[in-house]
């Protein structure tokens, strides 16, 4: 199984393109802070490439901004290339199939963020008489 969840913020603006067949495709970063501090007392941070496809790079592209705060679910991908002086060089992306935006609308002070998912309330329950529980 090759699953990965993630929570961090973009370090930098997402940069939205199409491959040549016209398939959008969404690039940004995000920091990560670890769960635990060094010998110094400090909490480290990784850093994660990730990779967005379709319609969710789309949407990523139209809302994420540079401090934004993310979910993502996705899988990790190793890949290698030589770069222009011959030096073979791996890169690990993180190809994301579900992106969740965390950061609250207009946090940033943005007008074009991206639109609150109403969730629909519970339903109300009414007192119930203990006598009448059938256990």
């Amino acid at each position: 199984m090759n699953k990965v969840i993630l929570v961090g913020n973009l370090t930098r603006d997402p940069e939205l393109s199409e491959t040549p067949s016209g398939v959008a495709v969404c690039r940004f970063a995000i920091a990560v802070s670890r769960d635990y501090a060094n010998s110094e007392g400090n909490r480290e941070t990784d850093f994660f490439n990730i990779t967005v496809w379709r319609g969710r790079a789309e949407n990523c592209g139209k809302y994420l901004k540079k401090g934004n705060k993310v979910a993502i679910v996705g899988s990790i991908q190793t890949r290698s290339y030589e770069d222009k002086d011959g030096i073979k060089r791996n890169v690990t992306d993180i190809i994301a199939n579900e992106v969740e935006f965390l950061t609250p609308k207009n946090a940033q002070g943005d007008e074009d963020v991206a639109p609150v998912v109403s969730r629909r309330e519970p339903p109300q329950l009414e007192a119930i008489d203990d006598n009448q529980l059938p256990f």
